[in-house]
């Protein structure tokens, strides 16, 4: 089953499948929950940030902008497409476009396609590490949805590949691996494999019946609450890694510099914990009111990196 930053409007199947295709610019950003873009996307932008130590120029930004977008959709898509049968089954998600007849898988196919060309052109327009990295880009992409088939380390898997696309906006200003993108790869992928692991628990029956695999299906509800806190710590000390391995870490506590992050980095971490603690006390979809506000932490980050590069 499709899994991730669905949103609450998956919980409602319609009353009946669609009378044929519905083939409207909303239906397929619908698809590929393009306002979720936020999740990640200000992540490649601190990375880019960062490793131009300020603005890296508007040929980068929007490089790294369709890269991102591209990989997102053609992710998206492709998981949708896999998953439209499991979908069509479980009552919360059989609203969703392909399985109620919005679209069709063909459209779905498309639709990724399309994204995949995006990522590939502006990964080939950047350098020659990021033209490299696309074959192993795109099958993480596409892998996705098996590993539910077979494994409750998914969320890992989902992790990797999105904080692999964080890591990207680094990677895309200086053609190299640094300390610095590993660290931000890793804050994204155990902050993005914890809030996945929140999102399962509202299908830990029907994952269970169907074979789907996932923390909370697996390991029992109660180890998965250690799970996302063990998770969520690892992504708030990298992410302040990340801070600290670079010029905003040589100045805080006492410039504004480092101050900026630094004050960002405490409120992402107080929403951390605020998602654990409701998970803690609920463990069902009233859950989600805490989980939905990981759509901020990443502007939040992000914010926090421009105000400390800006304040000099």
């Amino acid at each position: 089953m499709a899994r991730g930053p669905a949103g609450a409007a998956d919980g409602a199947a319609p009353a009946a499948r669609a009378a044929g295709p519905r083939r409207d610019l909303g239906t397929f950003l619908s698809l590929v929950k393009i306002e979720h873009s936020l999740f990640a996307l200000p992540y490649a932008y601190v990375g880019m940030l960062l490793a131009a130590d300020g603005w890296p120029g508007w040929r980068a930004f929007l490089l790294v902008t369709l890269a991102m977008v591209g990989a997102r959709t053609a992710a998206m898509a492709a998981n949708r497409v896999i998953d439209a049968r499991l979908d069509a089954l479980n009552p919360r998600t059989a609203g969703r476009e392909i399985p109620s007849g919005r679209l069709t898988r063909w459209d779905g196919v498309v639709v990724a396609l399309l994204g995949a060309a995006a990522l590939v052109v502006a990964g080939a327009a950047l350098n020659r590490l990021t033209l490299a990295l696309l074959p192993v880009a795109l099958a993480f992409l596409i892998a996705y949805p098996y590993t539910k088939r077979f494994t409750w380390a998914c969320h890992l898997w989902l992790g990797v590949t999105i904080g692999a696309a964080a890591a990207g906006g680094y990677i895309a200003v200086t053609g190299q691996f640094h300390l610095v993108a590993v660290l931000l790869w890793a804050a994204v992928a155990a902050w993005v494999a914890g809030f996945d692991v929140i999102y399962a628990f509202l299908d830990v029956p029907f994952d269970r019946a169907h074979g789907v695999h996932s923390v909370p299906a697996d390991l029992g509800e109660g180890r998965s609450v250690v799970v996302v806190a063990v998770l969520y710590a690892v992504a708030a000390l990298a992410l302040l890694g990340v801070g600290l391995s670079t010029r905003l870490g040589a100045t805080w506590p006492h410039e504004p510099l480092g101050v900026a992050f630094l004050v960002a980095w405490a409120v992402v971490v107080g929403f951390l914990l605020q998602q654990v603690r409701a998970l803690r006390r609920y463990r069902d979809a009233r859950a989600l009111d805490a989980f939905n506000v990981n759509l901020v932490l990443g502007p939040l980050v992000l914010l926090g990196t421009v105000l400390g590069l800006a304040w000099r």
